[in-house]
Order: structure tokens, then sequence, then C-alpha cells
């Protein structure tokens, strides 16, 4: 079977009314560029119709790959299980909800394969001050502000789910609770070099969302002190020599 160039990852938690659209508005967005890819969406046990949905839609579309966990583990833990499921040369990662409009995949796709970046996130900030209430403006600033000041990063959009990065940038990650946010700067750990793109961001058409303003602002100091630690602790070496082992089969 041939490799796929992209591997579109989504989370799913009682997404029944989203899942047609999205495999659609993917489809939509990535016939023309006349590329291999395969959707992987991972179900984190939908109360709703989201996995009958699912079998169907593999059913019927062979590049549709649906994995189901074995109970309710939260948005990284269903990231991190379609990460590893996806077989693709790149990887990007959206939610199901159409707030990150899979129209904007080839703009990812064409960033990435300049080269210039191992990972290239989505920043919602340009589209969010035209179109959130202030209160979610001024929460999602001061959220930003905090992860960014205790990582020092400079990520505008560190919640930001939209993403591409080539595979190799998450074998060498380890899995916790939370992580999904903070994937750029766990990629930049390892040594990967982290860009920004302005996107759109969407209404909600159907279903309703997990995440409120006070847990935008406070579910993540734990995390935080976390991935501060892995910063000033972890560091990458290589092997400069070995005596006596096998030589690598060539590529």
């Amino acid at each position: 079977m041939e490799t796929p160039t992209l591997s579109i990852v989504a989370p799913c938690y009682n997404e029944q009314g989203n899942l047609i659209p999205l495999v659609t508005a993917i489809r939509d967005a990535l016939e023309p560029l006349k590329i291999s890819y395969e959707i992987v969406i991972a179900d984190d046990v939908s109360r709703d119709d989201s996995w009958n949905i699912l079998q169907k839609l593999g059913a019927d579309d062979k590049r549709i790959r649906a994995v189901r966990l074995n109970r309710n583990c939260g948005q990284s833990a269903a990231v991190w299980a379609g990460i590893q499921a996806a077989t693709g040369r790149f990887i990007a990662t959206l939610d199901a909800d159409l707030q990150n409009h899979p129209r904007e995949l080839p703009r990812f796709l064409e960033a990435i394969q300049r080269g210039d970046s191992d990972c290239v996130c989505g920043s919602r900030v340009a589209a969010r001050a035209q179109g959130d209430s202030w209160v979610r403006q001024v929460s999602s600033k001061i959220a930003n502000g905090i992860r960014n000041r205790i990582t020092q990063e400079t990520v505008s959009d560190s919640a930001c789910g939209y993403r591409i990065f080539k595979r190799e940038c998450a074998a060498r990650l380890k899995f916790f609770k939370g992580m999904h946010r903070f994937m750029p700067t766990l990629f930049r750990i390892e040594g990967f070099v982290v860009t920004e793109i302005p996107i759109s961001h969407h209404t909600r058409l159907t279903g309703q969302s997990n995440y409120g303003v006070m847990n935008r602002l406070f579910v993540t100091i734990y995390d935080l002190f976390a991935v501060r630690w892995m910063q000033k602790r972890m560091f990458r070496f290589e092997v400069k020599e070995q005596i006596n082992f096998p030589q690598a089969p060539p590529k």
C-alpha cells in the first residue's frame, strides 16, 4: 500500500453532526492537489452516534480510518492515539467541529513542504480579534500570555490544535494528559523548527464545546510547570562513534 503524503488526524467526542461535513470538507480541500492522503479520526468513547457514523464512513472509503479508545480519556489521548495510528509522511491535526476549516489544509501543506520548518502551527489571533466576544479574546490572550511567560515561548496561539508536522517530530514524545496544548514547545525541546501561519476561525455549527472561559485560563497550570521542567532538564545528544556494532542497513 502506498504511504500517504498526508495524514489528517482529528479527535472526536460527541461530533455526530460534524463528521460527514468534516470528511466532505477534507475531500474537497485535498482532491484538487492530487496527493495521497488518509483521514484518521480518534473517538474518545462518544455517547452519541459518532462511532456508528465512522464505521459507515470507513466502509465506504478505505482512506478513512478510525480508532476508538477503551474509555473516555480526554482530548490529548485522542489526539495521541490518532497520531500513533497515522502513516503519512506529514501529519496534520485539527478539531472535528469545523472551527478549524479543512480548506486551509493546502496552505499548511505548502508551508511544510517549503522545507524551512518541521512544524507549522495555525494562529487564530487575527481572526478572533474580528469574531470572538471580548471575554473570549481577553481569556485567550491571558492564557497564551501565561503559557508563553512560564515556558519562555513566542507561539502566539499555543492552544490552537490546527497544525502540520513531519512524522519524525512525534517519534520521541512521551504522552501525558494535556500534551496537545504544548506540542509546539515539545517539538522545540526535541530540536525541531516551529513556525506559524494565520488561519481563520469559525463558529461551531452543531454540538457543544467542551471548553469554557475558566478552563481555558486555569486547567493547564500543572502542565505548564511540567513542560517548563522538561525544557530545563531534557537535552539531546548523538553518538559520534561506535565499536563492534553492526552497521545500519542502507536506506
